[in-house]
């Protein structure tokens, strides 16, 4: 990038130099200067006179010509300096650059050596002959020498500052005309170019008129020649349009044909139509077959799982994990079903052994074998696909309008939310029922679509900490600003039931229901407990309510799916010295422990056919009434740890579904409209 030019420079190129400036040197010592050891150590301390001269040229470039002569008269003629040679006379076109160009040209004149200050600011003594040195001893003559020399300089430096207010009101006058000309300049350049451009402007006029001349010619023979040739164009018409005539004869002798031929194309069009208006009977009879054989496909389907029953329970035995010991051989045993290995297992035995009990001879007493029969059993090796499989159909009642609730049962640490949630990092091996389930149910309505059924989904997701609702969906931004939730009936008369300040989502796809499950995982209560280093200690429900409609034949279907993961059921020690953590464990414990002896209460009421059911005995049972009642259908997972250490909550938990497999509650209804 060129650098910035000094004001002082943009003179024009017509002001001349006629007479150069003389650089005059300054001979005033150094700030902070000082005498040391002695007068003859002055010329040591006090700087060059050629390092310290002070050039004029610097500081002032130009000056009118009237006022050089006067300016240079004045200078002293005593400095012992040679004057600057003269820059000579530039002569051409003016530019505002030819004075710059001239100064850089310009050389300093030579520099006069430096004199001591003892010798050079000396006055001469009478007779021509130069004081000598004065001794060192005698210093209060140096002392006046040095006197007389500062007096000297202090003159000096008086004129010069003169000369330079001189120099400067000069330099003012010069800016001013340079100011004056350069505005003359563009003036005229700004007429030189509307000169130039009216010139060219004509040129170009002359030039267009010139083209539209030749244009004008090139036409006229043009025109010329089109005369030639339309008139032989004109005999070329007649010719033709003898032709066209010869050929209109032609086409109107094949209209006549062709309108006979559309005739029977008409009556041809009438019996196309015809059959297509039976081909649309046939298919609106189809189609009414289709609905029936699709409303008896339903029945058929709910009377399939009405034979499994409407209360089932399957056992599910997770794998020993990383860390843990293995199982002991006998210790769980899968007796193969009535069809042989090839059947599901629905058996389960477990052997435990008492090292407290013992015979008279001490001989330790044979390990006691518990059996257990359920629905579906689960070994270890079972995977997430096969057990989704099994409950595909259960699920697929939910589209049909039956209310679907699925519970994961068992001690803390059996594997419930894994079988409900599935695996962290995303891996479609280890998915759980939940995301499973709403992809089928996504396929499902999808195929229905095209049989004229239109669903819509909409989830949430709560969970039930020592008797209080807490909303699993709730955002940061939402968290403590909607209120407590609870739950209350959707409207007067109505037996559907909503949670306050829980958030309702619609759904359409599964990247939506990752996201929901997600944040869940975020939210939900978990804490360390004796069995499991993250213990849920809160009920979730995941709830989907499903509302399908058939617009063409005026039905609608409506319910909902719970997918239930319970909280891990631990039995209380009456011994064990509680701490203020511990303390907290156990009012987690006592609510978990209540809520799911209401469960079973509910459940052999509903059984029972009692007229009264506990539902407000908890918010559990009360938040899931409408899918544990006779219009219902119910599974339960119990989920066990193959570790012997934990036999006895294992025990619990068989036990406990043992008696929800022998409920029976009434026949399932479709809520349909």
């Amino acid at each position: 990038m060129e650098p910035q030019r000094s004001p002082f420079l943009a003179v024009e190129g017509n002001i001349e130099l006629k007479t150069p400036l003389v650089k005059v040197p300054s001979r005033l010592p150094l700030p902070g200067s000082r005498c040391k050891r002695g007068p003859d150590r002055m010329e040591d301390v006090l700087e060059p006179e050629k390092k310290r001269t002070r050039g004029l040229g610097t500081a002032t470039r130009f000056a009118p010509p009237h006022l050089r002569a006067s300016v240079l008269t004045a200078l002293p003629q005593t400095q012992g300096r040679s004057t600057a040679p003269k820059v000579p006379k530039r002569t051409g076109p003016r530019c505002p650059t030819a004075a710059t160009t001239v100064l850089k040209n310009q050389k300093p004149g030579p520099a006069v050596p430096a004199q001591k200050p003892g010798t050079a600011a000396a006055s001469p003594k009478p007779g021509g002959k130069k004081p000598g040195k004065r001794p060192a001893w005698d210093l209060k003559g140096q002392l006046c020498d040095l006197k007389a020399e500062l007096k000297g300089y202090r003159e000096r430096t008086q004129t010069l500052d003169q000369e330079n207010q001189q120099l400067r009101d000069q330099l003012r006058e010069a800016q001013q005309q340079a100011m004056a000309l350069g505005a003359e300049r563009r003036t005229l350049e700004g007429e030189l170019a509307q000169v130039r451009a009216q010139a060219e402007h004509g040129q170009q006029e002359l030039g267009t008129l010139s083209a539209r001349v030749l244009e004008l010619e090139e036409r006229l023979g043009t025109q010329e020649n089109l005369v030639q040739v339309l008139q032989k164009e004109q005999l070329g018409l007649q010719e033709e349009r003898r032709r066209l005539a010869t050929r209109l004869e032609e086409q109107e002798r094949r209209l006549q044909a062709s309108e006979a031929a559309l005739s029977g194309s008409q009556v041809e069009v009438a019996s196309l139509r015809e059959e297509t208006a039976a081909q649309a009977a046939v298919l609106a009879e189809r189609a009414e077959r289709l609905h029936g054989l699709e409303m008896e496909r339903r029945r058929l389907h709910n009377q399939l799982q009405e034979l499994k029953g409407n209360i089932r329970v399957f056992c599910r035995v997770r794998p020993a994990l990383p860390g843990e010991p293995s199982p002991p051989p006998g210790f769980l045993l899968f007796p193969s079903g009535p069809a042989g290995p090839l059947d599901p297992p629905t058996h389960l035995s477990l052997l435990r052994s008492d090292e407290r009990r013992g015979t008279l001879s001490g001989v330790p007493a044979p390990p006691t074998r518990h059996d257990f029969s359920f629905d579906r059993v689960f070994p270890p090796e079972s995977g997430q696909d096969e057990v989704f499989e099994e409950i595909a159909m259960l699920v697929q009642s939910a589209l049909d309008g039956y209310p679907v609730c699925i519970f994961a049962y068992g001690q803390t640490g059996s594997g419930k939310t894994f079988t409900m949630e599935g695996g962290p990092g995303g891996d479609p091996q280890v998915e759980g029922l939940i995301p499973r389930a709403l992809r089928h149910l996504f396929s499902v309505a999808q195929e229905l679509r095209s049989q004229g059924w239109n669903y819509r989904f909409v989830a949430s997701y709560v969970e039930i900490y020592n008797e209080t609702v807490r909303d699993l969906l709730a955002t940061k931004a939402r968290k403590g600003q909607g209120g407590d939730c609870e739950i209350h009936r959707a409207g007067p008369g109505s037996e559907e039931l909503t949670v306050t300040n829980a958030r309702y989502v619609p759904v359409s796809c599964e990247r939506e229901v990752e996201a929901l499950l997600h944040l869940a995982r975020q939210n939900r209560a978990v804490a360390r407990t004796a069995q499991n280093e993250r213990s849920s200690r809160s009920h979730s429900v995941f709830q989907l309510q499903i509302s399908g409609e058939h617009a063409g034949r005026g039905l609608q279907c409506g319910a909902p799916l719970n997918l239930v993961d319970l909280a891990g059921s631990e039995r209380l020690d009456p011994g064990l010295v509680l701490g203020p953590g511990e303390r907290e464990r156990l009012r987690e414990t006592q609510a978990i422990n209540s809520s799911l002896s209401t469960l079973g209460l509910v459940i052999m009421a509903l059984s029972n056919k009692e007229p009264h059911v506990p539902y407000r005995n908890s918010k559990l049972t009360y938040l899931l009434q409408n899918s544990l009642g006779g219009s219902a259908k119910m599974l339960m997972f119990v989920n066990i740890s193959p570790l012997e250490e934990n036999v006895s909550e294992t025990l619990n938990s068989l036990r406990f579904a043992s008696k929800v497999n022998q409920c029976v509650i009434g026949t399932a209804q479709a809520n349909r409209k």
